[in-house]
């Protein structure tokens, strides 16, 4: 009953059925959260009178009553999503205290400190999470009557003390609030339950939904049980405990614990926990009452668990159980300790991993106690995994030189990236920029390199100028350094080590697992051999996405592509073209080998001509010089190139359209590459395809694959070889998957690319979208950026019609995606889940689309 109960509710209802000692309350449901956010934040009467009915049950089932003076009752009031959510909504602990009850509280224990101890703590806690009073004003307060008593540790203060914080912190929140602290234990009760429920939309609890896919809807419940007290003195304690070790996945218990403690104290740092296994040496009673529980919860859940405890003069309760965070290793390891051991089976263990957190394995990370030290100077958004650390430097060129002649780490810093940076991009341990989205041209190349890379930080004051940036309040000159978490987007102002990623042996036997139970196939996106091997290392089965444009912007490459650029005749534009075609050759014919027979699809020509055109003056004038023209002419031809939405201007197919010559010459260099790699490798079932971009009507289409056609059909009959291609089309405009049975009837394969399909279908610029993105997630318009995770309803529900309307027409048709959204686990199951043969994905994503393609084939199945 997860769904409706929470993962706490749900746990806490099983964990007492098991007969294990857990203090007794009730659950209110993810839906009343759902109601109270329906009826304008407010808790209906008839759910306030239904949680007074259970405060009843409660009453009787622990011989105790709320408010009362003689025997009170009181409660914790804690969250609890279906999904996990550590951290990230409120808890208040102690609640039905108020001046009476303390003292009567006291007596009833005989143990006045601990009374006044747990009143202060829920008026801290009260005033912080109910009325938004901030815990430091409270801190203050404390460190300031320690600093008095002379005295370190808050477990030092007397019972006098703590009775005079509790009124020091009731005149706190009369200050802030304007109004004396709530005795009555029921509008107590009533403010903790919608501060819960308030918190499922807080800051943090709204940025962590986003990472891990939670939608908003679900709602949080609520769990109200009587408290017990692990502040009682050193014969109560609380801790929080792992069946494994969540770092490593060793199986051996691992936690912390504090006596005479609640417990925040634990997680709060205030004090220094000691280690599980010292538990044994005071509490040995306790300690082996709390080993078997814990194996038990572990053979029950069949999967390592993260508990809660408290004892309260030597009597252990269980507090909470759950599915335990761990890091990705760990995760590997205990997966597959799991099988051998017979907890469950490969299917399970397959989709026990989140498929997310393999980036961790593939790329650098931070040292994790340098990063603990370090603080974050500013975080935008994380466009591509791992950690980097290096000297900053504002251009490509820099990039190289440092990189290359110093052989210094850089950190290429700029506005924007463009094409043209490629080889300093290459260079650079990581890439922050100021602009751009998750599918920024930077976010796009930096995945398919590998190198970290956080896009679109508007907080940062470029001053190009000066060599200098100024964030955090601090500024940044050429050759300081700075680190980069890619992963969470977070950027220091500071050098912090870095550790290299190492794959462990577990995570090769997953995969095999995982390949097993697949059924899309995954590609990948890759534009050098390099990338290709690389991701050939994590499995690809082929190339999605070769886009040749990259291959354009090396020295002599560069010139030849400009020269066509100015050409005035188609004559000019096929001798500089022809300058191009054996240096395309040799690229593909690189990727042939490095995918070994696997299928390639080479994507022509897409972006628009402006991209490859001269900005230096230098550049211009001797392009000019080439070319026989003043640098007015060449200037005039540039400024000819400029488009108010190249976006949505001369690219793609339009190029071949009004260039045929730019087709018939990739034409040739693709084929003529098959060819020779053929006949080196007979034996390999080589194929390629070729991939026309942008279209969007069936005859435009048709124009474009004529040119291919001639220009293959003649080579492959001259060199007397037998070798298959097909010509297929990038689906990225809505009009193409709307007309997708008439493309269909020529097109031999669909690859859709999300990337521009989304920009069509939502009007946004991918690169200027992260401007306002996070005023939609903040108002809750969006739960997740459409370029990083698909929009099923909408741009989903597109390439749905085409997927249907294209096998009509060709049963045999062959589908893919080519966009990032390829390497996006929710993504490649909606792939699934609709019929497409492969996804691709930059190559340090290839596992976790394998990964993704097999859970959802194993879910599907059951």
């Amino acid at each position: 009953m997860r769904n409706l109960l929470g993962g706490k509710g749900a746990n806490l209802a099983e964990m007492t059925n098991l007969g294990m000692p857990v203090p007794q309350g009730f659950t209110i449901s993810t839906e009343a959260c759902t109601k109270y956010y329906e009826d304008g934040e407010k808790i209906s009467e008839d759910l306030e009178k239904s949680i007074m009915e259970y405060i009843e049950k409660m009453e009787s089932v622990t011989g105790k009553k709320f408010g009362d003076l003689e025997n009170p009752l009181l409660v914790s009031v804690r969250s609890g999503a279906r999904a996990s959510m550590p951290g990230m909504m409120d808890t208040i602990l102690n609640l039905g205290l108020n001046d009476s009850v303390v003292v009567a509280f006291a007596e009833k224990t005989g143990n006045p400190r601990f009374a006044y101890d747990s009143y202060r703590r829920f008026i801290q806690m009260y005033s912080d999470v109910v009325m938004e009073v901030g815990k430091k004003y409270f801190e203050e307060l404390i460190d300031q009557l320690k600093e008095k008593k002379g005295v370190k540790l808050d477990t030092e203060l007397t019972a006098d003390d703590l009775k005079l914080l509790a009124e020091q912190f009731k005149a706190e929140y009369k200050k802030k609030i304007g109004s004396d602290f709530p005795s009555d234990p029921k509008m107590q009760l009533m403010g903790a339950i919608k501060a819960v429920f308030r918190s499922w939309n807080n800051p943090r609890a709204i940025y962590y939904r986003r990472m891990n896919d939670i939608p908003g809807s679900w709602g949080t419940a609520v769990n109200v049980q009587a408290m017990v007290f692990g502040n009682m003195g050193e014969t109560s304690g609380t801790g929080v405990a792992f069946t494994r070790n969540p770092s490593t996945g060793e199986r051996k218990l691992y936690g912390e614990f504090l006596m005479n403690a609640q417990g925040e104290d634990v997680v709060a740092g205030v004090r220094t926990p000691k280690s599980i296994d010292h538990l044994k040496e005071i509490m040995p009673e306790c300690y082996a009452q709390f080993v078997e529980i814990s194996n038990k919860l572990e053979k029950h859940y069949r999967d390592m668990q993260d508990m809660e405890f408290t004892i309260e003069n030597k009597k252990l309760y269980m507090l909470q159980t759950r599915n335990g965070k761990r890091t990705a290793a760990a995760a590997l390891k205990i997966a597959c300790d799991l099988v051998d051991e017979g907890m469950i089976n490969e299917k399970e263990a397959v989709c026990m991993i989140d498929p997310k957190q393999l980036d961790a394995l593939l790329h650098p990370q931070f040292d994790v106690i340098a990063l603990k030290k370090a603080k974050p100077l500013a975080m935008a958004l994380a466009a591509s995994p791992g950690a980097a650390c290096g000297k900053v430097v504002f251009t490509a060129e820099e990039a190289t030189e440092w990189a290359t002649k110093r052989n210094e780490k850089v950190i290429l810093v700029r506005l924007e990236t463009s094409p043209e940076d490629i080889e300093g991009m290459h260079y650079s341990e990581g890439i922050l920029t100021v602009r751009g989205g998750m599918t920024s041209h930077a976010a796009v190349v930096a995945r398919g390199m590998g190198t970290c890379c956080i896009s679109g930080c508007g907080e940062i004051k470029m001053d190009l100028e000066h060599k200098c940036f100024t964030l955090g309040g601090r500024t940044f000159k050429e050759g300081d350094f700075i680190s980069l978490d890619g992963s969470s987007g977070k950027i220091y102002g500071e050098a912090i080590p870095t550790v290299e990623a190492s794959i462990s042996a577990e995570l090769g036997r997953l995969m095999g697992w995982a390949d097993q139970y697949r059924v899309l196939k995954v590609r990948t996106n890759a534009d050098t051999p390099k990338d290709a091997k690389q991701a050939v290392l994590f499995g690809a089965e082929g190339i999605g996405l070769c886009r040749t444009e990259h291959m354009f912007f090396d020295g002599e490459r560069i010139k030849a592509i400009r020269e066509m650029i100015c050409s005035d005749t188609v004559e000019g534009r096929t001798k500089a073209l022809a300058k191009l075609e054996p240096m395309q050759q040799g690229d593909f014919e690189e990727l042939y080998e490095a995918l070994g027979g696997n299928p390639v699809t080479i994507r022509f020509l897409d972006p628009p001509l402006h991209e490859f055109v001269p900005t230096e003056k230098d550049d211009i004038e001797e392009l000019a010089k080439t070319m026989g023209k003043t640098v007015n002419d060449i200037e005039n031809i540039i400024a000819s190139l400029h488009e108010f939405n190249p976006m949505m201007g001369h690219r793609g197919c339009r190029l071949a359209v009004t260039y045929p010559e730019i087709a018939a010459m990739q034409t040739r260099a693709v084929i003529k590459a098959a060819l020779n790699v053929k006949a080196k490798h007979p034996d390999w079932n080589l194929f390629t395809e070729i991939m026309i971009p942008l279209i969007g009507d069936l005859k435009e289409f048709s124009y474009v694959k004529s040119i291919v056609v001639k220009s293959a059909d003649e080579l492959i009959k001259n060199s007397n070889i037998n070798l298959e291609y097909k010509v297929g089309t990038m689906i990225e405009i809505p009009r193409a998957a709307l007309t997708a049975d008439e493309i269909a009837q020529e097109a031999d394969f669909f690859s859709f690319g999300t990337n521009d399909l989304t920009q069509m279908v939502f009007g946004f610029s991918r690169d200027d979208a992260g401007k306002f993105l996070d005023a939609y997630y903040t108002n809750k318009i969006y739960e997740s950026d459409p370029f990083a995770r698909l929009d099923i309803p909408g741009v989903g529900k597109i390439v749905k019609i085409a997927v249907e309307a294209g096998r009509r027409v060709r049963p045999d048709i062959k589908l893919g995606i080519c966009g990032e959204h390829g390497g996006d686990p929710s993504t490649v199951a909606f792939c699934h889940e609709i019929g497409l043969d492969y996804v691709s994905c930059s190559p340090f994503r290839v596992p976790i689309a394998k990964l993704a393609a097999a859970q959802a084939a194993i879910r599907q199945k059951k």
